[in-house]
């Protein structure tokens, strides 16, 4: 990123509400999670909150501090083109039921009576690739301040090919695919695997339409596109 940076937010505005969007996020994550399962006991998904609140909450206030154009470009997630708006709206269908889901197979054991419980190991493991998958999408996001919540191109954005991007063309999706198909697991239930396992579709639909956009909008790409033969997982596609 060659670039400077243009003038940073008011830091004050662009915390509150960042805090504020975060808490919702949340908020709203609990509420799906508790309320179908009925219960607080739910204890799998308390580690899952709380490893997402403590998570998230240490990159808000890394990038507040180090890239606070880049939580700004984060807090814009209005899509203007059709597929995109498409994307936004397959990606609520699976995570919101995904989630209510997972609550209700808690409190009525449907993964224990039509499979076997989930063992504690295998849930730490899918604690751990949760979070490892957004480290990888924490990483990108210090790779490259463009990297917005919506598709497109802004003046003085270059072609990063370094860190995660120097192994797939894109490597935030990469981290949402791990934390996706790790999340049922970390949350006890093998019955909701099959709807979360729907986002990587849904996530390849939204990069092959990325792709052209930045192929027609982002001087180098394409060159990028030629040295870097990998999409989404390294050596498969």
């Amino acid at each position: 990123m060659s670039s400077p940076h243009p003038a940073s937010p008011p830091v004050a505005s662009l915390k509150a509400r960042a805090t504020k969007r975060l808490a919702i996020t949340l908020a709203v994550l609990a509420l799906l999670l508790f309320l179908s399962a009925g219960t607080f006991r739910f204890w799998q998904a308390w580690l899952f909150v709380v490893m997402q609140a403590v998570l998230w909450t240490y990159f808000f206030y890394d990038f507040l501090k180090n890239d606070p154009q880049l939580v700004e470009r984060r807090l814009h997630a209005r899509e203007t083109e059709t597929e995109q708006k498409w994307f936004q709206r397959l990606w609520v269908l699976i995570t919101i039921p995904g989630f209510v889901l997972a609550g209700f197979d808690f409190r009525f054991g449907w993964t224990n009576q039509r499979f076997v419980p989930v063992p504690m190991w295998l849930v730490l493991a899918g604690q751990v690739g949760v979070v490892a998958g957004y480290w990888v999408v924490f990483w990108v996001m210090k790779t490259n301040t463009f990297a917005a919540s919506t598709i497109r191109v802004e003046s003085g954005q270059t072609v990063i090919e370094t860190g995660p991007y120097s192994m797939v063309r894109h490597p935030m999706y990469t981290g949402m695919v791990v934390t996706m198909l790790a999340a049922p697991l970390a949350l006890g239930s093998y019955v909701t695997l099959p709807l979360f396992a729907l986002a990587v579709p849904v996530l390849i639909f939204r990069l092959v339409h990325e792709e052209r956009t930045l192929k027609r909008d982002l001087r180098g790409y394409g060159d990028y596109c030629m040295r870097t033969r990998f999409r989404l997982l390294p050596w498969v596609w």
